[in-house]
């Protein structure tokens, strides 16, 4: 069995013991790495190399979003899941787009928990219902200030085709299901989801759902 070497960064130590608790039930899954800020995990990355982390935002020293960014630039591998109190729908497509993987309220079921984790490790992103939620309201107010700084450029061109496959990827489809769907080889959609990521300068498949939603194209 291969085992899903986790991280946990989080201040607050009750909250955090009981989630290593809960993660400590599921026999495939192996707590590497917890700390109670972001430099404090930095600094014990190099000694024990997480799969994924689930990442609280507000915290002292070094605050979740600059340690996404950390990550993104020198960790590109290391699934980011946000597990936090914070539910503003800005936040969400912001962290979005620095490559976060998933976004879990504090108070989701532990069962959600274990779903978006096997999920960003075997599709690289989990979107429930809570960011989908968000993704249709940014969608639909085009005077956000999230719309107004977009950092896409919404007249990139898109074939046809790479639209169809994008639009799939936003319904949670993998590059299996997308085979089977438009009658292409697993080679060739997983080509049109590479350029895809060309095109709109996206980090990964998180980034391109953000892309999506907010220039209108699902």
């Amino acid at each position: 069995m291969t085992r899903i070497k986790l991280a946990l960064v989080d201040d607050h130590n009750l909250f955090r013991r009981g989630i290593a608790s809960i993660l400590g039930q599921v026999a495939d899954f192996d707590l590497v790495l917890e700390a109670s800020n972001g430099q404090e995990f930095i600094d014990k990355i190099p000694r024990k190399m997480p799969d994924v982390v689930l990442l609280d935002l507000q915290m002292p020293v070094l605050d979740g979003t600059a340690t996404a960014d950390y990550l993104r630039e020198h960790y590109p591998l290391i699934k980011i899941i946000v597990l936090t109190m914070h539910d503003e729908d800005r936040m969400v497509l912001h962290l979005l787009e620095k490559g976060v993987s998933g976004y879990l309220l504090k108070d989701s079921d532990p069962d959600e928990v274990e779903r978006a984790i096997r999920k960003v490790m075997d599709e690289g992103v989990y979107l429930n219902e809570f960011v989908s939620r968000a993704m249709l309201r940014k969608m639909t107010n085009k005077t956000t200030v999230v719309k107004q700084t977009t950092l896409y450029n919404s007249k990139i061109l898109l074939s046809e085709r790479e639209k169809e496959v994008l639009k799939l990827i936003c319904e949670g489809l993998s590059t299996a299901e997308i085979s089977d769907k438009i009658f292409l080889s697993p080679r060739t959609v997983e080509g049109h989801r590479l350029r895809i990521l060309e095109k709109t300068g996206t980090k990964n498949t998180a980034g391109m759902v953000a892309y999506a939603f907010k220039n209108d194209l699902v």
